[in-house]
C-alpha cells in the first residue's frame, strides 16, 4: 500500500549508509573507482567489508541492482568469517544498503526486513530506544567512501575519522583513515610557503599501528621528503617495497617519490611495473609522461648541445602518454595543462593553442581554472608576445579563489610585467591602475596609493580608480 511505501521510505531515510551519505555521481569517475575497489579488494584484505558495501553503491548508481546484491552477500560473507561474535555490530551499514537495493527493486517486504533488522541491531547494541546512535566503525566506513569520493569529500572524511577515533584512539584503521585524509586535505589546500607538516604525526602514528599498511608507509616517505629527511623516507620505501612489490597504489607513491629525488630512471621502472598491473590507469600515464618530460630537463641542463633525435624522443614519449591519460580521464585538467606545455616547449604552438581552448570550454574547479589561466597567460607574454592578453588572464586567474601557490606565482608574473611596462615609459592608464590592484593585493600598500595617483593623474574622471585611492587613503 502507498502508506506504508511512504513510511519505509521515511524509515530507509534514517539509515546510515552509502544511500544516505549523499555521495553524487558526478563528483567521480565509476570506472576508476571501481577498479581501484578492486585492486584494494586483492591487497587490503582488512577494509574489505567497506569494499564490498562501497562496490554494491556503485552497482547501484550503474543500474545494476542485481550486481549489487551479489556485492553485499560477499561483505556478509568477510563479517561471519572474521568477526562471528559482532555480527549485528559489523553489518549494519550492509543490511541499510541491502534495504535501499530491494526498495529500488521495487520489494518493499525484503526491503522492510532488512529496516527492521537494523533498528533490532542498533536496540540491542545501543540498549536504548533511540536507533541513531554513532558507531565508530559506521563513522570510519562513511570516511572511507568519503576518501573515494574525492576532493570536495576530504574535510568531510577527515571529520568521521576524528568522530571513530575518539571511541577508539588506537584503532590501526581509524588512524589510517584520518592520515590519509589530513594528507590529502593538505596536499590540496597548501601552497608551498605554508607549514606542511600537519599530518606527518598522523601518518608517524598509523605507520606504527600497523607497518603493514604500505599505501600509508609511502604517504609517510612522501611527507618526510616534503620536511627534507629524504634518507628516512627511502628507508620506509625500501621496506615497502619488500613487502607489496607489485601493489599499484603504493608503487605509484613509490614511483613519485624517485621522480622528485632526481632517479627518474628508478621511477620509471616502478611507474612501468604498476602499469604491468594496472594498465588503465590515467594517474599512471600521467606519471610516466612526468617521468619523460623530467628527463628532458636533466638532459638540457646538463648538456650544453643536447642530441635533437634524443630530444625529440623524450617529447613525443612524454607527449604520448599525457594524451592516453586525457583519453583515459577526461577529468585529470593537471595532464592537459602538461600536454599543452609540452607543446609550446616543443615550439608546437597551434596544437597548444588547440589544447588550451578545448580547456575553456570544460567545467573544471576553480584551482583548474585558476592554473589554467595563469599557464595560458604566460603562453601569450612569452609565445605568442602578446603582453595586454597575457595581462587579461592573469588578472582572471588572481580573481579566482583557487591555489594559493599559483595565485602567487601569479601575481609576482603580473607585477614583473607591468612594471617592466612602466620603466618603459608606459602613459597607459590602466597599467599604473592594474599595478595598484597588485600591490594592494600584497598589501604593499603606500606603493599602491602611487599607482593609483598616477592613473589618476592620467585620467581624472576614472571612478573606479578614484574610489580605490579614497579607500586605500582612508585605510592608513
Amino acid at each position: 500500500s502507498s502508506i506504508s511505501k511512504i513510511s519505509l521510505r521515511h524509515s530507509l531515510l534514517q539509515l546510515q549508509c552509502h544511500f544516505t551519505w549523499d555521495m553524487q555521481e558526478k563528483d567521480v569517475d565509476l570506472d576508476e573507482l571501481e577498479e581501484t575497489i578492486h585492486h584494494q579488494i586483492k591487497f587490503f584484505i582488512n577494509y574489505n567489508i567497506a569494499n564490498y558495501n562501497l562496490l554494491s553503491y556503485i552497482c547501484h548508481l550503474r543500474n545494476s541492482n542485481e550486481e549489487a546484491l551479489k556485492s553485499l552477500q560477499k561483505a556478509e560473507e568477510i563479517v561471519k568469517e572474521n568477526h562471528p561474535d559482532e555480527i549485528d555490530r559489523r553489518s549494519l551499514v550492509t543490511w541499510a544498503n541491502y534495504a535501499w537495493i530491494y526498495y529500488c527493486l521495487g520489494s518493499y517486504e525484503e526491503a522492510q526486513t532488512y529496516v527492521s533488522k537494523v533498528e533490532n541491531s542498533c536496540k540491542n547494541l545501543a540498549s536504548t530506544a533511540q536507533w541513531q546512535f554513532q558507531l565508530p566503525e559506521i563513522d570510519a566506513e562513511k570516511g572511507w567512501a568519503f576518501l573515494k569520493f574525492g576532493v570536495k569529500y576530504y574535510k568531510r572524511a577527515k571529520e568521521c575519522f576524528e568522530s571513530a577515533l575518539k571511541s577508539d584512539p588506537n584503532n590501526p584503521e581509524f588512524n589510517a583513515g584520518y592520515a590519509i585524509a589530513m594528507y590529502r586535505l593538505e596536499d590540496y589546500l597548501t601552497s608551498q610557503c605554508e607549514d606542511g607538516s600537519l599530518s606527518f604525526m598522523p601518518l608517524k602514528r598509523a605507520v606504527e599501528l600497523n607497518p603493514e599498511d604500505t599505501f600509508v608507509v609511502a604517504l609517510l616517505a612522501l611527507k618526510l621528503q616534503d620536511l627534507k629527511r629524504e634518507d628516512e623516507g627511502e628507508g620506509y620505501i625500501e621496506e615497502a617495497m619488500q613487502k607489496t612489490p607489485d601493489f599499484p597504489h603504493f608503487l605509484r607513491y613509490a614511483a613519485k617519490f624517485y621522480r622528485r629525488k632526481g632517479e627518474v630512471d628508478k621511477a620509471l621502472e616502478i611507474v612501468k611495473k604498476a602499469l604491468e598491473v594496472t594498465p588503465n590507469s590515467a594517474f599512471l600515464h600521467h606519471q610516466l609522461g612526468l617521468c619523460y618530460r623530467a628527463k628532458l630537463f636533466e638532459l638540457k641542463n646538463t648538456t650544453r648541445h643536447p642530441p635533437q633525435e634524443q630530444v625529440e624522443e623524450l617529447i613525443q614519449n612524454s607527449i604520448f602518454h599525457f594524451k592516453i591519460a586525457i583519453e583515459k580521464k577526461p577529468k585529470l585538467f593537471v595532464a592537459r595543462t602538461d600536454l599543452a606545455n609540452m607543446y609550446v616547449g616543443a615550439k608546437r604552438y597551434e596544437e597548444a593553442e588547440e589544447i588550451f581552448q578545448q580547456m575553456f570550454h570544460l567545467h573544471m574547479p576553480n584551482e583548474d581554472k585558476q592554473r589554467l589561466y595563469y599557464h595560458y597567460g604566460n603562453f601569450q607574454y612569452f609565445q605568442m608576445k602578446s603582453e595586454s592578453e597575457a595581462i587579461g588572464f592573469y588578472i582572471e586567474a588572481l580573481k579566482m579563489q583557487g591555489d594559493p601557490y599559483c595565485f602567487l606565482k601569479c601575481r609576482t608574473a603580473l607585477k614583473k610585467l607591468l612594471e617592466r611596462r612602466i620603466q618603459r615609459g608606459s602613459r597607459n592608464t590602466t597599467d599604473f591602475g592594474t599595478l595598484g590592484f597588485i600591490y594592494n593585493l600584497s598589501g604593499e600598500k603606500h606603493e599602491a596609493i602611487e599607482c593609483y595617483k598616477k592613473a589618476v593623474a592620467l585620467c581624472p574622471n576614472n571612478e573606479e580608480y578614484l574610489s580605490a585611492l579614497r579607500d586605500l587613503q582612508l585605510s592608513i
